[in-house]
């Protein structure tokens, strides 16, 4: 179903969930503001979300390299406590982090990330490929391929790689509640044999 941008920032209003989430919570409940208040209290997202303006300054950069040794990750993920990073739990987490980046090839952490350059340079290629059909009809097709590409460019909404159906915020979220602390991706770098290589963030 076709969620409302307007209930989405309603509900985020109401929570401090994340969009993502929220327009999950949506379309789980319909479309109904105040069932998906409960959905998102009832996964404990509402809770995590309330841990936002907590400082995340400890942590850990974990590493990863394929077989082979053509393939190398290096990420930054941040923690509340020095307890919480050493933990094997959030070694672990950092692990799965960095075999998502070197699985997925994400270009940046977040959305906030990509430049408005670069998003605008992307409508316009949208638009270009739609060209000829209805105004309406444009205006959605643009703003799909551009959701589709912060799906697939950003590393906190990706599909996870052993989960399709959770997004890595969602695996950030669950990590969260469980060690109750703040978890954040700060940035990571993803390093090809023969390829030039950025950190993460899309100029």
């Amino acid at each position: 179903m076709k969620i409302d941008p307007k209930t989405v920032m309603a509900l985020r209003e109401k929570t401090g969930a994340g969009v993502m989430d929220c327009k999950k919570a949506l379309a789980e409940t319909a479309g109904d503001l105040e069932k998906a208040v409960t959905w998102l209290h009832d996964k404990g997202i509402a809770a995590a979300a309330q841990r936002a303006d907590r400082v995340a300054s400890e942590g850990s950069v974990g590493s990863y390299i394929h077989a082979g040794g053509k393939l190398g990750v290096l990420i930054e993920v941040n923690c509340e406590t020095d307890f919480c990073a050493k933990s094997e739990a959030f070694q672990a987490l950092v692990k799965e982090l960095a075999m998502q980046v070197a699985a997925a090839n994400p270009v940046c952490v977040k959305r906030e990330d990509v430049s408005a350059a670069v998003i605008e340079q992307e409508r316009q290629i949208y638009a270009s490929q739609a060209e000829g059909k209805p105004a309406g009809v444009v205006t959605k097709i643009i703003e799909g391929k551009v959701d589709k590409f912060y799906r697939e460019s950003c590393l906190l909404e990706q599909a996870y790689i052993r989960d399709p159906n959770k997004s890595v915020s969602d695996l950030l979220t669950e990590a969260g509640l469980q060690m109750r602390e703040k978890i954040e991706v700060r940035r990571f770098m993803r390093f090809q044999l023969g390829e030039p290589n950025e950190p993460g963030v899309a100029n």
